[in-house]
C-alpha cells in the first residue's frame, strides 16, 4: 500500500493552508501592536504576505515585506530572525498545535512578479496577440455576419 500522506507532488493540503493563515494573522497582529521587545523591529512597519507550512507543520516559511520601502527587506528579515524565538513563542501561545513551528523569514516577491506580469501584458506584441480575433469564433470575414456552418 502506498503512503500518500507525504506526497510532494500535490499542493498544500487544507490543514497546511489553514495553519499558515492562522500563523500569518497572529504574526501580523504581534508586529502591528509592537509586542516584541526590540526597538529596531518595532520601528519597522512590516507586512506578512503569506505563510507556507511544511507537510508536518513543524516549519513555517513566512514571506514578509517592509511597507512603502521604509527599510531594506534584508534589514527587516534580520530583525525578525533575531527575534525568532519570541515570535515563535507568541505564535505557539495563540495556536493549539502539538508543535510550535520553526519560523523562517523570506522576502515576499509577489509584488515583483506582479510588476513583471504588468510589463509583459503591456508589451506591444502581447497586446496585438490578445486583440487578434479568435480563429474558432463563428463570425464571418471582417467580423461580419455569422457563417453558416451547414454551407
Amino acid at each position: 500500500m502506498s503512503n500518500k500522506r507525504n506526497s510532494q507532488g500535490d499542493g498544500p493540503n487544507q490543514r497546511q493552508l489553514r495553519v499558515g493563515e492562522l500563523i500569518r494573522r497572529t504574526l501580523a497582529d504581534v508586529l502591528n501592536r509592537a509586542e516584541i521587545h526590540d526597538p529596531d523591529l518595532n520601528r519597522m512597519s512590516i507586512t506578512v504576505g503569506e505563510v507556507s507550512c511544511s507537510t508536518d507543520l513543524k516549519v513555517a516559511t513566512v514571506y514578509v515585506m517592509p511597507l512603502m520601502g521604509s527599510v531594506p527587506v534584508q534589514d527587516a528579515i534580520a530583525a525578525l530572525a533575531r527575534n525568532k524565538a519570541e515570535l515563535r513563542h507568541r505564535v505557539a501561545s495563540q495556536l493549539t498545535l502539538k508543535y510550535a513551528p520553526d519560523l523562517r523569514f523570506r522576502p515576499d516577491e509577489t509584488f515583483d512578479r506582479l510588476d513583471e506580469t504588468r510589463r509583459l501584458f503591456s508589451d506591444p506584441k502581447v497586446v496585438k496577440d490578445l486583440s487578434a480575433p479568435d480563429e474558432d469564433d463563428d463570425t464571418g470575414p471582417e467580423g461580419g455576419a455569422p457563417r453558416d456552418k451547414d454551407a
